[in-house]
């Protein structure tokens, strides 16, 4: 009788050697497959061909041969036929933020494996700025319980995002050489995104940065990267040279092109997918093995919706590409390109047992998903382990105003004897090296503002220090109408303070004490009631539900939003801003290429307003 296999479902080094071993005697056949499952066809990766009526022998929750039907050399407990469907290998995304789903692992888990997901990169510095000491332990836990999606968490190396931004988690090399050596499933660094303090040696953040970078070379991990508005010629190859090895961040098949023939992996997001696909189809590109599809963001709402990893997939041979190549985009490519063959990527021996089984290739039709070795849904529904987690205090207790906040902590005051105010304004995405300077009313002793120009009041809320700092300036075309109507949220990238904006002061303030009651989410008040909220308890991020649970709430938020008039200046505003202003969220963003943003106060940033590619900072009314 052969010892117990290890559970296997964290990496570990002796036990990985212990499950090679016995996985060697079964391919040999001298000890027993588990079970024995036959498919029809079985996509090999490696060479993008297809082999007919196949076998694939699992031993515990890995391959440990593959064949053809019959030709197996050992005994199998269990033989499962499903010589009806197509095998592929599970799908792996290299980027991607579980958080934006808005629900914790294990329930994402739920929502993504009937849609091929068995792995995932877990870009991680949305929770890591909300709880650096405990972001590795939280990211391993899902599994460590048994949930089949194998989790390999990159710590962020925006934790913080910028030099000017404080509180949750602060990462350098000692804790990502830490992180590196505590487990072998974290594959490497987040998407390093703060260009400013990464090119420049005067910048506060600049050490910081490049000790997280020496710490993952040290180890042999991979360093992600984040181009956005990095297109011309020597921003590229400085980009490269840093050792960046891949971007996720590219708009435009000539972008996409310059910085591939620059050693850059292409991370493609769907939003841009149809133009860069057709784009490097056109420059007749023979070797995809830099590519990858990646999800980046995508809700709960938007994944029952459009789907998940084989939304991009689907999208992708829609667009013209090869079915082959398509699935070898997010299976080996990502798997190589993060290191990670040994375990993910192919059906090949010594691989988790993931396979994706498809009643239609071309269309990416999902009949059933098998991870660890066993099948986990049935078309779209999960019928895998869903492992009851209680999250510690620490991820459901991370809003931390100290104080209850007041109309007043909104208020902007105005010089002594002013009439009016000059004021520094911005737009959502104001990507422009200059702010907007307007001119706007005082009354009472307090600036004021201008509906009629579409310029309301925006803040940015503390919710780690316990002093309830709050940064509040002007921004323009953005933002209820409705009196005394204010909306906010603890999502706000990347740092996740809590943003608000309002048509009345008391509404924001009202917004801000809701959301710190229910520790994170969303809240509406329209007209001075509450309207509708939404709860994200774990870490201000995440709830722990179903995706079905929460879809629903963010739908009664839609509707009672629906009730409210939202500014909207076609001139100031994004093309996707009409309505309900959800793309708030990204807002907030810090990293390249923003230029003038508002954080909450520090000794940095005394009011918040501060130009994160040159630390300069300005007053908000003078």
């Amino acid at each position: 009788m052969t010892a117990a296999l290890p559970d296997d479902l964290l990496l570990d080094g002796a036990d990985e050697i212990r499950i090679r071993q016995d996985l060697l005697q079964v391919a040999l056949g001298r000890q027993p497959a588990d079970r024995l499952l036959r498919v029809g066809r079985l996509l090999e990766v490696h060479s993008r061909t297809w082999l007919d009526d196949q076998d694939i022998a699992v031993r515990g929750r890995r391959i440990a041969w593959v064949g053809p039907a019959g030709a197996f050399p050992g005994e199998a407990r269990e033989r499962i036929d499903r010589s009806a469907l197509a095998a592929v290998p599970g799908f792996g995304e290299a980027h991607k933020h579980i958080e934006s789903s808005h629900l914790t692992p294990e329930h994402e888990a739920a929502l993504v494996v009937p849609r091929g997901n068995t792995w995932t990169c877990e870009a991680s510095h949305e929770y890591s700025n909300v709880d650096g000491p405990g972001n590795l332990d939280f990211w391993l836990a899902a599994r460590r319980a048994g949930s089949p999606v194998k989790i390999f968490p990159l710590p962020g190396s925006a934790v913080p995002p910028t030099a000017y931004e404080f509180g949750g988690g602060h990462f350098g090399h000692a804790e990502q050489a830490a992180f590196l050596a505590r487990s072998l499933m974290v594959a490497g660094l987040d998407e390093v995104m703060d260009w400013p303090a990464l090119s420049d040696p005067g910048n506060p953040s600049h050490a910081r940065l490049w000790g997280m970078i020496r710490a993952t070379f040290e180890q042999r991990g991979v360093v992600e990267g984040h181009g956005a508005g990095l297109r011309d010629l020597p921003s590229i190859n400085a980009f490269a040279a840093a050792g960046l090895a891949s971007d996720h961040e590219a708009w435009t098949a000539e972008e996409a092109w310059t910085k591939l023939q620059h050693g850059i992996f292409l991370e493609i997001r769907p939003h841009s997918m149809p133009e860069i696909l057709q784009g490097l189809m056109a420059r007749g590109l023979a070797d995809w093995s830099q590519v990858a599809f990646v999800t980046d963001d995508r809700s709960a709402s938007d994944t029952l919706r459009l789907g998940a990893t084989d939304h991009n997939v689907r999208l992708a041979i829609e667009s013209g590409l090869a079915p082959e190549i398509a699935y070898q985009c997010v299976t080996l490519n990502p798997a190589r390109h993060m290191r990670l063959t040994p375990w993910v990527g192919s059906l090949a021996p010594g691989r988790y047992a993931d396979v994706v089984l498809l009643d239609d290739v071309a269309r990416v039709g999902i009949a059933e998903v098998w991870a660890d070795g066993r099948p986990v849904s049935a078309g779209l529904s999960y019928t895998g382990p869903l492992p009851a987690i209680a999250w510690p205090d620490r991820a459901t207790r991370s809003v931390n105003l100290g104080r209850r906040l007041a109309p007043a902590d909104f208020a902007i005051p105005a010089a002594p004897g002013r009439d009016t105010m000059k004021a520094a304004v911005l737009r959502p995405f104001h990507w422009s090296d200059e702010f907007l300077v307007e001119e706007l009313p005082v009354l009472g002793g307090e600036v004021q503002r201008d509906p009629a120009r579409a310029i309301t009041k925006f803040a940015v809320v503390d919710r780690f220090s316990g002093e309830g700092r709050v940064g509040r300036m002007f921004w323009r075309g953005c933002g209820p109408a409705t009196p005394d109507t204010a909306v906010g949220c603890t999502v706000g990238h990347d740092k996740h303070n809590i943003w608000v904006v309002g048509s009345s002061d008391a509404a924001m303030a009202a917004v801000a004490n809701r959301i710190a009651e229910i520790q994170g989410g969303w809240v509406l008040v329209a007209r001075g009631r509450i309207a509708a909220e939404v709860r994200h308890e774990v870490g201000g991020l995440m709830t722990c539900r179903p995706a079905e649970a929460l879809d629903a709430d963010m739908q009664a938020l839609y509707r009672a939003a629906a009730e409210v008039e939202w500014m909207y200046e076609p001139t100031w505003s994004p093309r996707w801003f009409p309505g309900f202003p959800e793309r708030l969220q990204f807002a907030t963003l810090t990293c390249a290429p923003w230029r003038w943003v508002l954080v909450a106060p520090s000794e940095r940033a005394p009011e918040g307003f501060v130009n994160v590619a040159t630390g300069e900072t300005h007053p908000v009314v003078w």
